[in-house]
């Protein structure tokens, strides 16, 4: 049984660290699709990568329960390391969470279990942080909405391969949907709920 001794560090860097990676989520926000580096120095349980790490690390507090899939919750240390360095409860409800944590997207719910706001607190809704194979090689995806100019072209490997024909009900629920962050090590792409597919090559 691991102490809490016996955990992860978290920030290297507490102040510094949380600011450069509100950032890096914010500018990934604004401009969707488009790749990110987290640069904060992070210490991690087994099987959270470090940029997923970090962004526990600066928008987890124990205002905002979190949900694992199964892979995360295999890992008990990744439970206690967020309750340690964030303070958030881990809850077994998916439509009661802040976010969602996901290391295996085949095993993602759909995506009507999360919680998906309201029109008058469209800002209730669940964020998911998916971690995915590569999001730099794989299949191309083209986007378009807000913040991209034209198109943007995301090439990466995600599972479930269907993922952004199940956010396109975000659409029709419009201002209530899902927003999304993708991570592979220390790098994110942003996919909020108002960014569409456009088309999806091989």
């Amino acid at each position: 049984m691991t102490t809490i001794t016996e955990l992860p560090g978290g920030f290297v860097d507490k102040v510094l660290s949380a600011q450069t990676t509100f950032r890096s989520v914010m500018d990934a926000m604004a401009r969707p699709g488009i790749a990110r580096q987290v640069t904060a120095g992070v210490g991690t349980p087994t099987s959270l990568m470090r940029g997923t790490a970090a962004i526990a690390l600066t928008l987890f507090d124990h205002d905002t329960p979190v949900w694992l899939d199964r892979t995360m919750a295999a890992t008990p240390d990744i439970a206690k390391w967020l309750k340690f360095h964030c303070g958030a409860p881990v809850i077994a409800d998916s439509s009661a969470c802040s976010f969602a944590l996901a290391g295996h997207g085949n095993e993602l719910p759909t995506l009507d279990r999360f919680a998906l706001g309201s029109n008058e607190y469209p800002d209730r809704s669940t964020t998911l942080i998916l971690q995915v194979e590569s999001l730099n090689e794989g299949r191309a995806y083209e986007l378009c909405g807000p913040g991209i100019d034209g198109t943007a072209i995301l090439r990466a490997s995600i599972e479930p391969e269907d993922l952004f024909e199940r956010l396109a009900d975000n659409i029709t629920l419009f201002p209530r949907g899902l927003d999304v962050v993708l991570v592979h090590d220390d790098v994110i792409v942003a996919i909020p709920r108002t960014t569409r597919l456009v088309a999806k090559g091989g």
